[in-house]
């Protein structure tokens, strides 16, 4: 889908805030509640925006503590790939997973309440999957940049 200026300014209005009522986004982009209610069902339709969602502050909900996991198999068969995958998604500590080139295979990012749930979720739940050769773990001292803005 070609998106052209009016889209694209749409989309950051939207980033910055998607509780936005047509009616503020109208005036914003000089449009009628009409054509942005249509603008947005389009970009929705064709998967340009994908969800809504609400951020929740980590610390509020005792997760701020942010380790990013390296991850690498024991070997690189379509089992171990998928078992792994498979797996590894369903721990509520892992917001994402990355499958990645290099020395290892897959980094993880994992958010826990400190480094005693951080050691917990080590023993009982990540070292617990199968396929996992070996780990390394980094641990964010403080973010510098956090964004979910795509710009377009």
């Amino acid at each position: 889908m070609q998106l052209d200026s009016i889209d694209k300014k749409l989309l950051a209005l939207l980033q910055e805030d998607s509780k936005k009522t047509n009616k503020e986004l109208a005036g914003k982009l000089g449009l009628s509640i009409t054509a942005v209610y249509e603008r947005i069902r389009k970009l929705e339709r064709a998967d340009v925006i994908s969800k809504y969602v609400a951020l929740v502050k980590p610390d509020k909900v005792e997760r701020s503590f942010t380790a990013f996991c390296q991850i690498k198999l024991v070997q690189h068969t379509k089992k171990n790939v998928t078992g792994f995958e498979s797996q590894v998604t369903k721990l509520n500590e892992v917001l994402e997973v990355f499958h990645v080139s290099g020395e290892y295979d897959y980094i993880l990012k994992v958010m826990v309440k400190d480094m005693e749930a951080y050691r917990e979720f080590m023993l009982n739940k990540l070292t617990a999957l199968e396929h996992i050769g070996s780990t390394q773990s980094t641990f964010v001292i403080s973010p510098v940049k956090n964004t979910t803005l795509l710009s377009v």
